[in-house]
């Protein structure tokens, strides 16, 4: 009887022990992921207005640096830039524009005014301060007037990746890019009654030649198109045919650097040209070897460009 006693006894003393041991260590500061080597999760989703949230791919620390994707892609398309940023030291933020890949698709407008108050929103909520912002294609003219307009806000110098900017439709009085508005109405056309074939024929044009890029890839570019609105699609499409951004020009006042491809098929190096004469303190790269996707084409002579510029 006595053993059991003194059992009995040692088992609640190892019991108040522990409880005391337990207690102690609720009372320390909890370790959060916080105070880790990581950091807290980011956002995926950030809702720039009530029903509207944009997918945002947010990696890496240090300076920002904001993509924005083309026409009709989402931010995924920057997977080659995430690493290559990412590597260097850099934060880099993707944004998917409404109606495209993983963002939401609300009817409304798209144009080049909602897309850059769209982004402003994103960079609000995160609280940037002296990004990079880069776009390709109709992102590229998107990001042009996001600096315009909200005067470099949360920006220190701008990105052009064969920029449909400042205007991707020929006229009387400004020959320089490619497709008159009638053709391009036609893709429009096209676009509502065969979307399949019209991005068929975006393709073709998007890279210098047939094998600039694995088959792979391509087949990849095409998954990213497929997640896009319709809606979305068609009214981006109308927006690259009427936008005018010429009176954007004058307005940047920020350090600029243009890539772009001297055999580009679907944004003409003239455009690139006239956006050089018409930025203050533009630098124009020439792109010998891609067409429309030398972010892609010429990938490492695009990442050595773009980081030699950040670093400037």
């Amino acid at each position: 009887m006595k053993q059991i006693n003194r059992l009995i006894a040692a088992m609640l003393f190892l019991s108040l022990i522990t409880l005391e041991a337990c207690q102690n260590k609720a009372s320390e500061p909890a370790t959060t992921i916080k105070d880790s080597a990581f950091s807290v999760a980011r956002a995926e989703y950030i809702e720039v207005e009530p029903n509207v949230r944009l997918h945002v791919t947010d990696l890496g620390e240090g300076t920002p640096v904001v993509l924005i994707h083309g026409y009709p892609l989402s931010d995924a398309c920057w997977e080659y830039q995430y690493h290559a940023l990412v590597k260097a030291g850099y934060r880099v933020i993707g944004i998917t524009l409404r109606g495209f890949g993983q963002s939401d698709k609300p009817y409304g407008k798209y144009n080049y005014d909602q897309f850059a108050t769209d982004i402003k929103a994103v960079l609000d909520k995160l609280d940037i301060k002296d990004a990079v912002i880069g776009g390709h294609s109709m992102g590229g003219a998107i990001s042009l007037h996001y600096v315009a307009k909200f005067d470099a806000a949360h920006v220190k110098k701008l990105v052009l990746f064969n920029a449909a900017a400042p205007r991707h439709t020929k006229t009387d009085d400004y020959p320089y890019p490619l497709f008159t508005k009638e053709q391009i109405s036609s893709w429009v056309e096209l676009h509502n009654n065969n979307r399949p074939t019209f991005f068929d024929a975006v393709g073709a044009r998007f890279t210098l030649s047939p094998t600039s890029l694995t088959a792979g890839l391509g087949n990849w570019l095409g998954g990213i198109e497929a997640q896009s609105s319709p809606y979305a699609t068609e009214q981006a499409l109308i927006a690259l045919r009427d936008e005018d951004l010429r009176e954007d020009l004058p307005k940047i006042n920020i350090p600029t650097l243009i890539l772009h491809s001297r055999k580009d098929s679907i944004v003409a190096f003239a455009l690139a040209e006239q956006m050089k004469a018409g930025i203050k303190n533009s630098t124009l790269i020439p792109f010998e070897n891609s067409g429309h996707a030398a972010f892609l084409e010429e990938k490492d002579k695009t990442n050595e460009a773009l980081l030699a510029f950040i670093k400037q």
